[in-house]
């Protein structure tokens, strides 16, 4: 057919003009499948993007094609294989490790509101104290101020410490950390020693208590013995008294 559309023989001008016509539309068309290589990528390109999977950029079939069925396996297969279950473990993945990341930083805010910095005692150490422990954390142990100390141990001079900053620097210098009061306070120190004060004369009381109980009981054994003595002595005078005049009796019978 000629490019005018008619019905007729061609000149070979026209005849040229179409040839160029079709090699000018075919250097068009970029070839994307030429190895197997570049199947895989462009695959993998087109059909990653593409929401219905890689069918959705490839030649519609017709269903007159011997092949139609198995195309349409291969489209689903590859929307169920690769953008349902891959995808969905990768996305999984991520979101699991954001996840595991987020908690992990909320459990060490979680530590560092809840634990002391410098000693490590928790909160309920400071239960029914004399000293919370927001002012633990903000007097006691404040950790600023080991940080000051630190500081001014590592500018000042060496001749001028005093015994406490030559142990803390030489500590320092060793990489030490045995300077630092751990799991010890000395609020809840004095407070420990205050309740077993209280605890002691709780006990000096009721052992006080219990001594004078024990002695009361004492004195009321010592009286009911010495009523039992008196009674008992009672009964043998009663008894000396009413034997002669048995004896007698006895004595006039006949042998």
């Amino acid at each position: 057919m000629c490019p005018g559309g008619g019905e007729g023989n061609c000149t070979s001008g026209q005849l040229q003009e179409t040839v160029s016509e079709a090699e000018f539309e075919a250097s068009d068309v970029e070839r994307t499948c030429d190895s197997l290589l570049m199947c895989i990528v462009t695959v993998l390109s087109h059909g990653l993007r593409s929401g219905g999977g890689v069918g959705d950029v490839l030649r519609k079939p017709s269903k007159q094609e011997p092949l139609f069925a198995a195309r349409v396996v291969y489209d689903l297969l590859f929307f169920f294989m690769v953008i349902i279950i891959v995808l969905n473990l990768i996305f999984g993945v991520i979101i699991d490790t954001f996840a595991d990341l987020r908690s992990e930083k909320q459990k060490k805010e979680e530590v560092l509101k809840t634990t002391c910095f410098i000693c490590g005692l928790e909160r309920d150490k400071f239960d029914n104290k004399t000293v919370t422990f927001e002012e633990h954390i903000k007097e006691e142990h404040n950790m600023w101020h080991y940080l000051f100390f630190i500081v001014l141990v590592k500018v000042k001079d060496s001749t001028e410490y005093t015994g406490p900053e030559s142990y803390v620097a030489e500590m320092i210098k060793e990489h030490n950390l045995d300077w630092f009061p751990r799991m010890r306070a000395m609020s809840l120190v004095s407070s420990d020693a205050e309740g077993e004060q209280n605890e002691i004369r709780s006990l000096q009381e009721k052992l006080e208590s219990t001594m004078r109980l024990v002695c009361n009981l004492s004195g009321q054994l010592t009286e009911l013995k010495e009523q039992m003595t008196e009674q008992r002595k009672q009964k043998q005078r009663i008894g000396l008294l009413g034997h002669p005049p048995h004896m007698n009796h006895n004595a006039q019978q006949p042998a």
